[in-house]
């Protein structure tokens, strides 16, 4: 009798980093920094003379550091998990794979909307991004960076594949309360819970997505393809049928394309506070906006205060000091008279900033800090009106109010193009150097069998579509968390059992992390202010 011998099959542990690799990551990474430093350098020339303290700089160049190291850390903690299909199913060479994903991962970043990013800074303390120039802003931003690469790190070394963007949000937590109890107030008010659950339900609901609809899925192509080999383990390294193959590769594309376009942000919000805390005269503002869109933009400022003047009690007069009234309102979301007078004052100071000189790009530099916060504080208020419904405005009002908070955040929330291709190949470069432990993870520990073809692209399909509707909608979701459970899923489906010493971790490191991280961040911000 003939004994069929089956090809040696290559586990992605083994596989090794070819010098082409090498020589691709130390080219993108010296053109990656010769690049932004040159436009960083540019745009503050640009934005008038240049500051001769040092210390800013110094302070400006580790905090950019760190940024990236976390979205270094990212690409190869999250990334890793949109290349182990097409590995194990033998679509793709791992060490081609990891450089496709990387690939698309860069292009996710650049073509990104720039929603998730402001609205992670949205989770921050209002005093903390008000003063994020002074030393208790560089302890936030590098405190809350610190801890979420530390967590991270330590679940990859692990082979945990946990979540970044939980991490993330922990670490945000971790601050706000921390900020609140060193100035003797309630932890919990140092925190914008509204915008924190909503964060938390997309969070929590997308595993449960990714398990659910990756399971639905497989049991759809089931019953309606009935290709064989589709619901087999590939066998030794032979790769899958062509259109088996392409249907992976475009999955894997898809998901580290939409892993770039979410995941990405959440460092570029934290660049954007640092340089707006470093260099304000540079990005304080966006000083790309065309003039005739500044002419709009006091139009408008009018039109929106004499709306609010008519909610003003009678003989009221104008707010003296408006910002404490607002800074307290958006940290309580509790409504006092003082509010509304104090916003329409507000938006009458930012109209005579803005017209006064006329463009963006002539505002003083000893000023452009001051109405950038002003900006901010208003463009919050107005959110959180909007959210609570706490003043039962008129149509034509609430009309006004949207179109200026579009104006406000069209002048402050912007992201620079080098911001963007740093960050982009930050993330590209993980993902080509850290996969292996989590991909070991995903291919061989979640499942008791191997991974078929038609579970590979479930899972995949589902965990593209899931981060780009949470893209869309400015949510930040988890790509380990929604491609693992949708391995998982498919496994349950497929009634292949699951490896639940594997399970019970991933649980565990998922139930860990907020904590884990809101206690690291908290800590290393009380030690960094004290240090600052």
């Amino acid at each position: 009798m003939n004994t069929v011998v089956q090809p040696a099959r290559v586990s992605p542990a083994e596989s090794k980093n070819t010098p082409i690799t090498a020589a691709v990551f130390f080219l993108l990474l010296v053109a990656g920094l010769l690049f932004s430093g040159y436009s960083l350098r540019t745009d503050v020339t640009e934005a008038g003379p240049v500051a001769t303290n040092w210390l800013p700089y110094v302070l400006l160049g580790v905090a950019l550091l760190i940024a990236l190291a976390f979205e270094f850390v990212n690409g190869f903690h999250d990334t890793a998990n949109a290349v182990a299909t097409v590995i194990y199913t033998n679509s793709m060479p791992a060490n081609a794979a990891v450089v496709w994903s990387g690939c698309f991962n860069f292009l996710g970043v650049l073509t990104s909307s720039g929603a998730v990013a402001f609205g992670i800074i949205s989770l921050l303390p209002v005093e903390l991004i008000l003063q994020v120039g002074s030393g208790s802003g560089f302890a936030m931003v590098f405190a809350l960076l610190i801890a979420a690469i530390v967590w991270n790190l330590g679940t990859w070394a692990l082979g945990l594949p946990a979540s970044s963007s939980h991490t993330m949000i922990g670490s945000i937590l971790g601050v706000g309360i921390a900020n609140a109890l060193m100035h003797g107030r309630d932890g919990t008010s140092g925190v914008d819970w509204t915008q924190a659950a909503k964060v938390g339900y997309s969070l929590l609901l997308s595993p449960m997505v990714g398990f659910l609809c990756a399971a639905l899925l497989l049991l759809a192509l089931r019953a309606f393809v009935k290709s064989r080999e589709l619901y087999e383990a590939p066998v030794g390294n032979t790769p899958p049928p062509w259109y088996i193959r392409g249907l992976l590769i475009l999955t894997c594309t898809g998901v580290s394309f939409a892993h770039g376009s979410n995941d990405g942000q959440k460092g570029m919000g934290l660049i954007m506070l640092i340089l707006v805390g470093t260099v304000p005269m540079a990005y304080a503002l966006n000083r790309a906006m065309p003039v005739d869109q500044v002419t709009q933009f006091v139009a408008v400022a009018q039109v929106t205060q004499q709306s609010l003047q008519r909610y003003l009690p009678p003989n009221a007069l104008p707010a003296a000091e408006p910002r404490p009234a607002l800074s307290a309102y958006i940290r309580s979301k509790q409504l006092t008279p003082e509010v509304v007078p104090a916003l329409a004052a507000l938006i009458g100071d930012i109209r005579n900033a803005v017209k006064q000189h006329g463009s963006l790009a002539k505002v003083p530099a000893e000023t452009v800090g001051n109405v950038r916060n002003d900006m901010y504080l208003a463009a919050e208020a107005m959110r959180v009106m909007d959210k609570t419904k706490a003043v039962p405005f008129d149509p034509d009002t609430s009309a006004n109010l949207k179109a200026f908070k579009q104006q406000l955040d069209d002048a402050t929330k912007f992201i620079p193009l080098w911001v963007k291709v740093a960050v982009a190949i930050a993330l590209g470069l993980g993902t080509m150097v850290g996969w292996k432990r989590i991909v070991v993870t995903v291919g061989e520990k979640i499942g008791k069998s191997h991974l078929t073809y038609a579970q590979g692209a479930s899972a995949e399909m589902v965990a593209m579509l899931t981060i780009g509707a949470a893209d869309a909608y400015g949510l930040p979701v988890s790509t380990t968390q929604v491609l693992s459970s949708g391995v998982a899923g498919t496994m349950a489906a497929n009634r292949s059992g699951l490896q639940w010493s594997t399970v019970r971790n991933l649980a565990i490191a998922w139930v860990l992390t907020l904590p884990v991280a809101i206690l690291l961040s908290g800590s290393l911000f009380w030690l960094f202010s004290h240090i600052f």
